[in-house]
């Protein structure tokens, strides 16, 4: 028996939910998305990238991103500045005296260095590094800055600076039929088909290299939008802060490293990685931390154990702590916040509680907290953690989302997501309080529609897990009037919607401008509600979150404003995964829509890049005979002839994080079964099309959504 409690709560006391125009499809080009939001060091002004959708050409239905840099003043006191106007800029990063800006910038394909002096003049490039350079950070004095670079293999065998010994890799290649991968090793031999084996082997690598063939040996050859047998390393480098300084390797080596910064004091250096001299990288799924001089000699590890990870090292700015995060190689894991002594011992590792996923980690000036933003129930609020009791303290609402934050001093400026305005960049002081919105890139044209607010309600499961879901009305809703309604599910599995996720933004309200009472929630192994409930879906995608979205819609239907012969359902991903189990074993719906599902597990093993799903949720893999019978009993597609809801199904064409083949299984399966069924492929499209894909084909796919649903669901 499932104990049933709701529990209503109307957020945004004192909006007025005015009668203005309907949210349009076309609206969703004019969401301006603010990020890397980062403070100057006196507290002053803040700097932030601005991304923008405009028109791609003379084609009025093309539209491309763009990203600028930004600057305002904390506290509003003058309208966000454009700093810079012609290509895309990233990343941008305070010089500790405030009068220069680092920020990254493509040339000829490769991300680049620029400074810009905020005394005047164009910005100017300070790297011309032929592997490319992203992530500045300055040193204390102002003189250097570190960043990092992407290196092939072939690229690193070669390289006299950064293999000048010209070594191998210590780890095996796993090429079969070669001892210490000795293939690698330069040959003289000169491409012949019809020559030696080692002129033979030549003309391969020949073909190789012209892309006419792809030699796969790695584990994970699957990549977003592409497969690949190429390997690469992420490495750290320093520069000096001048036109044409040379960069030079802080780290070496057939390994990935990252999240590089100075001590306070300049001389060390601390960074994450993973380096391990007998494991492949793929293999390989521990991260440690390191330090290392400013030169890059005296490299030792901080913090590694077998099975464990270690990131997100922050220093503080005495330079006396440090803080991380640690977890397990596990992806259904919630990595624990701790702090050490820098120079300290393991033993000294202090956990600081908090049953969160966390991101943003910042020290307070007096290090007194950790301030962090996480997600959580159905927000992505701003906490600080007090060192000496540690006890978190919530910042800032509960039902908005903070995407990117920075404080300094007693000042904290954040890019907050809310129901009434997607996007748009706050200032208050470092506690939280005396809130100001300093920026108005959405307001204006936001303030003149009609929005639909959620309703929050709260049942317990038959697991004991309170499970949360939220109510948006139609926007021209009136009182006494049945609906249509539109189930919508959240992927991942262990992603989390509520009014302050950003990503549903538009499609909740478009959803609603045409009339469909939207019903969402977070079923077991969602994120944002601690370990326990993130893998309470263990070894149970199907029936157990099955039940909790549908105690959601069943509760809602209970308002009295829901029509419950009008239903529809929707979800991507992991969502797209569960439709297809609904509607296998539930036939209360009039349409359901996939996008970019998984529907058989042992073929998502396979085909997908996100393959480690697989063991890590269901405890083995697919030719074990313990764990056969479990992947058929978890996969829709064993329950295909069960379906017979009008079906659309979505695939980006490209998509390789769940693979097509499963998508094509589907639609063939329910095809020959004589079902209603319609597959719709977007070319080029990745997993991530409705979030940062083509807007014209974002568009297409939710409007293809809402047309297929009016044709089973008559208004």
């Amino acid at each position: 028996m499932k104990k049933i409690f709701l529990l209503l709560w109307i957020p945004f006391i004192g909006y007025s939910q005015h009668k203005g125009e309907l949210i349009k499809i076309t609206d969703m080009l004019k969401v301006k998305q603010m990020s890397g939001l980062s403070l100057s060091p006196d507290g002053k002004k803040a700097v932030f990238v601005l991304n923008s959708i405009e028109p791609e050409s003379d084609n009025k239905w093309d539209f491309k991103y763009t990203n600028q840099v930004y600057i305002v003043p904390a506290d509003g006191s003058a309208a966000p500045k454009a700093l810079t106007t012609k290509e895309n800029a990233f990343q941008p990063a305070w010089s500790p005296d405030g009068k220069q800006l680092a920020f990254v910038r493509a040339v000829d394909g490769k991300p680049q260095i620029f400074l810009l002096s905020f005394d005047g003049g164009e910005p100017l490039q300070l790297t011309r590094f032929k592997y490319g350079a992203s992530g500045p950070k300055w040193s204390p004095d102002g003189r250097k800055l570190l960043f990092a670079s992407s290196i092939s293999l072939k690229d690193l065998l070669k390289d006299s600076l950064l293999n000048p010994s010209k070594s191998l890799p210590k780890w095996p290649m796993e090429k079969p039929g070669f001892d210490k991968n000795k293939f690698l090793k330069t040959t003289t031999a000169k491409a012949d088909p019809d020559g030696s084996t080692e002129e033979i082997r030549a003309y391969l690598e020949l073909n190789a290299a012209d892309r006419k063939a792809k030699v796969i040996n790695k584990l994970n050859f699957q990549e977003e939008t592409t497969t690949s047998g190429d390997i690469s390393f992420s490495h750290i480098f320093i520069v000096a802060a001048e036109p044409n300084a040379v960069p030079k390797a802080i780290t070496k080596g057939f390994y990935r490293f990252g999240n590089a910064s100075f001590t306070p004091d300049g001389k060390k250096i601390v960074f994450s990685g993973s380096m391990d001299s007998t494991l492949h990288p793929d293999r390989a799924l521990e991260s440690q931390l390191f330090m290392a001089d400013e030169d890059g000699n005296n490299l030792k590890k901080i913090l590694g154990a077998p099975g464990k990870t270690f990131s997100n090292p922050v220093i503080s700015p005495s330079g006396k702590w440090l803080a991380f995060q640690m977890g397990t190689v596990s992806f259904v894991d919630v990595p624990a916040l701790a702090i050490m002594p820098l120079y300290g011992s393991t033993a000294n590792i202090t956990v600081l509680p908090f049953d969160r996923n966390k991101s943003g980690l910042n020290w307070s000036k007096d290090e007194q907290y950790i301030y962090f933003s996480s997600q959580s129930n159905g927000g992505a609020p701003v906490y600080r953690m007090q060192i000496s009791n540690k006890k978190a303290e919530q910042l800032t609402a509960s039902d908005a989302g903070i995407s990117s934050f920075d404080v300094s001093s007693n000042q904290m400026v954040y890019v907050k997501t809310e129901v009434i305005n997607p996007f748009e960049i706050y200032s208050s002081d470092a506690s939280g309080k005396n809130a100001t919105r300093i920026s108005s890139f959405n307001q204006e044209w936001i303030s003149k529609k009609q929005l639909s607010l959620p309703v929050k309600n709260t049942f317990v499961n038959e697991k004991g897990l309170t499970v949360e879901y939220w109510v948006m009305k139609p926007a021209n809703f009136e009182a006494g009037k049945k609906y249509p309604t539109i189930l919508n599910i959240h992927g991942g599995p262990s992603a989390m919607w509520g009014p302050g996720e950003s990503s549903m933004w538009h499609e909740f309200q478009y959803y609603t401008a045409k009339g469909y009472v939207v019903v969402y929630g977070n079923p077991r192994g969602s994120g944002g509600y601690g370990a326990e409930f993130l893998r309470a879906n263990i070894n149970d995608w199907g029936a157990g979150p099955t039940s909790d979205v549908l105690t959601s819609l069943d509760l809602s239907a209970k308002e009295g404003f829901i029509d419950t012969s009008r239903l529809a359902v929707t979800g991507g991903s992991y969502a797209g995964y569960l439709v297809a189990w609904i509607v296998g074993h539930d036939q209360r719906f009039k349409a359901a829509c996939s996008q970019r599902g998984v529907y058989d597990l042992s073929t998502f093993f396979g085909e997908g890049n996100a393959w480690r799903l697989v063991p890590n949720y269901f405890g083995g893999y697919p030719w074990e005979e313990a764990v056969k019978p479990v992947l058929e009993r978890e996969s829709p597609l064993k329950y295909v002839a069960n379906i017979h809801t009008p079906y659309i199904i979505f695939h980006g064409e490209n998509d390789l994080r769940t693979g097509v083949i499963q998508s094509e299984m589907l639609y063939r399966s329910l095809k020959i079964l004589g079902r209603t069924v319609e597959y719709v492929r977007h070319p080029g499209g990745t997993h991530e099309l409705t979030r940062t894909g083509n807007n014209r084909q974002r568009i297409d796919q939710m409007l293809r959504t809402i047309e297929f649903f009016d044709r089973f669901i008559q208004h």
